[in-house]
């Protein structure tokens, strides 16, 4: 449901913002690709049957770049959760390595930042809850915090 008006969003406990994604350079080598996508749909959809394991959030954008943005609660159960050799992400990695590898068929990357409270800032505006909005406690703005800057200054205050 779209909320309209400007929101922020604020988390009380440190967490991770973990990007993956999946670069089509050879994009008629559909064999390739497609099983990388289905497998990060896979993985979301069991993470979040699984809450324990510490997803709070995940998005999924397809494009040339496949993108899933994610929030977890920690480093500790992310790795876990890729090092877990019963979850979808452990066969997921062996048959990318097993299929692909270094062949430039497909990219792959991900980025992983640990960011504690006041570290951050986020604006939402005629959005439904997204991002670290889903997650966190969501706020109206007030006026004298309508800039990044604002916010930011804030936060750390």
């Amino acid at each position: 449901m779209i909320q309209p008006d400007r929101f922020t969003a604020s988390y009380p406990h440190p967490f991770v913002v973990f990007l993956v994604g999946v670069r089509i350079n050879k994009p008629w080598k559909v064999h390739k690709w497609v099983p990388i996508a289905l497998a990060l749909s896979r993985m979301l959809k069991e993470l979040s049957r699984h809450p324990e394991a510490g997803l709070l959030s995940g998005e999924m954008w397809f494009g040339r770049t496949l993108i899933l943005l994610q929030y977890w609660r920690s480093l500790e159960l992310l790795l876990a959760y890729a090092n877990n050799k019963e979850a979808s992400h452990f066969p997921a990695g062996q048959a990318f390595n097993d299929a692909i590898g270094t062949s430039g068929d497909v990219g792959l990357w991900h980025e992983t930042y640990i960011v504690s409270p006041g570290a951050y800032e986020n604006i939402y505006i005629n959005m439904p809850p997204f991002g670290l909005g889903k997650v966190g406690n969501l706020h109206k703005i007030p006026a004298d915090l309508r800039t990044a800057e604002a916010r930011i200054k804030a936060a750390r205050e």
